[in-house]
């Protein structure tokens, strides 16, 4: 793949780590900026806009977290692939909670962390399905990137609406965990990962709200239908 100057925001407070990826990246193609903490990866990324932020969680003055929940308190739509010394389930979720795209655990292997960065920008390019996409009351304009249920307003992340887009895109047709993982994050997944599960998780609290007809169905031991019910 040539990165063609796509931009990598690198934050990442031991030199070595932060070194290495840099070193990594730019044999990739990259453009590169490598930075020690939280307060300058938040001024980077607002001034700055990178294609990708790669952001560990345990920095001084600001940590991994925090930048997440900042920047997506400021609408910043950037791609943010949080990277963590801890594999616990709830540790995870905590990093998606606050707005990460994906996660990486460390000792990680750098081609896997090159395959989920070029799986976040794939996941940027314009789409060319077209721009209305409906099941029921339930509406996604690719183009402006707007979900409404009825008159409600729906917000998602980046990765949600990705998932919406491609069960809407399918209505009907069971989609398989190992299609939706390859889909949306652009490789293979362990068959342990609850990513998945966590985001269908987030989707369904945002779309089917009280009364509201429930669309997404699980069927169980093949994947995900969206469908009227």
């Amino acid at each position: 793949m040539v990165a063609d100057g796509r931009k990598i925001l690198v934050a990442e407070d031991d030199p070595s780590v932060r070194n290495a990826l840099q070193k990594f990246l730019q044999l990739e193609g990259y453009e590169v900026t490598a930075v020690k903490d939280g307060a300058v990866a938040l001024e980077s990324i607002q001034n700055s806009s990178p294609d990708v932020a790669i952001v560990d969680v345990m920095m001084p003055f600001t940590d991994g977290l925090s930048v997440c929940r900042e920047v997506r308190r400021r609408n910043n739509r950037t791609p943010i692939l949080l990277l963590t010394a801890r594999a616990e389930v709830g540790d995870r979720v905590a990093g998606l909670d606050a707005g990460a795209d994906d996660y990486l655990v460390k000792p990680f292997s750098v081609d896997e962390l090159l395959a989920r960065v070029r799986a976040l920008l794939r996941r940027q390019a314009p789409s060319t399905a077209g721009n209305l996409l409906q099941l029921d009351d339930l509406v996604l304009e690719v183009d402006t990137r707007a979900v409404k249920r009825g008159d409600r307003a729906i917000e998602l992340t980046k990765t949600e609406f990705d998932l919406l887009q491609i069960f809407l895109e399918q209505s009907g047709v069971v989609l398989s965990r190992e299609y939706l993982y390859e889909h949306i994050w652009g490789y293979e997944f362990e068959t342990s990962s609850k990513s998945l599960d966590v985001y269908i998780g987030y989707l369904r609290r945002k779309i089917e709200v009280g009364d509201e007809k429930k669309l997404l169905q699980t069927v169980r031991g093949v994947g995900y239908v969206m469908k009227k019910s």
